[in-house]
């Protein structure tokens, strides 16, 4: 069994009008990959927190957010999807600018490769308990300051 690589990421909660921000990819199945939350890797030398914002950003192709609060962090084994153990820092952020209630996007990815189509929507808070590789681990942190 290979070896598990641990990797620091983010994951975002962004909730307007008890609705949570989520996306789909647009080239894959429900099955495949689920529902997600905006996340991603913490570049060398970024905080979290600017993690967070970038991650944002690039995932739904809005700009105009604020961190709200650090919801606290929790490890998750990816195997046997990916040998890989994520150290998750999760944030609260707010989104300071309108958004429609579905909306397509693209992760560009640096320039790396194909772009990753996505289509942005929102969910109901309380069903957030859909989404894929327990990143809804933290939801409840929400709900208490």
């Amino acid at each position: 069994m290979p070896e598990k690589v641990t990797t620091d990421k983010v994951l975002i909660y962004v909730v307007r009008d008890g609705k949570l921000l989520v996306f789909r990819h647009t080239d894959y199945s429900y099955e495949e990959v689920g529902i997600q939350v905006p996340a991603g890797s913490i570049r060398p030398g970024e905080s979290p927190q600017d993690a967070a914002l970038r991650e944002a950003r690039e995932e739904t192709g809005l700009t105009d957010f604020k961190v709200v609060r650090n919801l606290g962090e929790f490890t998750y084994d990816m195997s046997p999807y990916r040998w890989e153990l994520q150290r998750r820092h999760v944030f609260e952020l707010e989104l300071c600018e309108p958004a429609p209630e579905r909306w397509t996007s693209q992760e560009d990815h640096d320039g790396q490769g194909e772009p990753t189509l996505l289509e942005c929507f929102w969910i109901p808070v309380e069903a957030a308990h859909i989404l894929q590789s327990g990143q809804g681990a933290l939801l409840g942190r929400l709900f208490f300051r």
